[in-house]
């Protein structure tokens, strides 16, 4: 049997770098720099004093700072979120961990992407944000050589 979808042209790929500048619409971050991950499955966000929370109505809340006081772009906001899940995810040194996964939008070129971020103390890692495969499947080719390249296309295009 002959796969229909063969011949058909696949939707084009945007190249991105192995580090980006990406923002975050609904959690008020401009431009902060991302590292891609193809190795992570997930990607993760930088937070700090997250718990869960019971409000009075007994709906379950989770409770965070995004980034911390040491972060340049750390804007004191908490941050509530009601929908949220808790799974296991695999650490960068294999370990198990349970972490809180919500959905945000992040924005890379002229795209705004609506997609599942792990929440993690990452104060000990270069980068406060990691894209994972998840997310870059496809719609970006990752080029190693090359860095910010959804930055450049954004500067490019608004001096057209």
């Amino acid at each position: 049997m002959k796969d229909e979808n063969y011949n058909k042209p696949k939707p084009e790929k945007l190249p991105i770098g192995r580090r980006e500048l990406v923002s975050f619409p609904e959690l008020d971050i401009e431009e902060i720099e991302a590292k891609v991950d193809t190795g992570a499955y997930t990607s993760a966000i930088h937070c700090s004093d997250i718990h869960e929370e019971i409000r009075p109505d007994g709906t379950k809340v989770i409770c965070l700072d995004l980034l911390d006081p040491s972060h340049p772009q750390y804007n004191h906001k908490k941050l509530e979120f009601s929908e949220y899940d808790l799974r296991e995810i695999k650490s960068s040194i294999g370990e198990k961990q349970e972490r809180y996964i919500i959905r945000t939008k992040i924005k890379l070129f002229d795209e705004e992407i609506e997609e599942e971020f792990s929440l993690s103390d990452r104060s000990d890692m270069k980068y406060p944000v990691l894209l994972g495969r998840k997310l870059l499947k496809g719609r970006f080719t990752v080029d190693v050589a090359r860095k910010n390249l959804a930055h450049k296309y954004k500067i490019k295009h608004k001096q057209k």
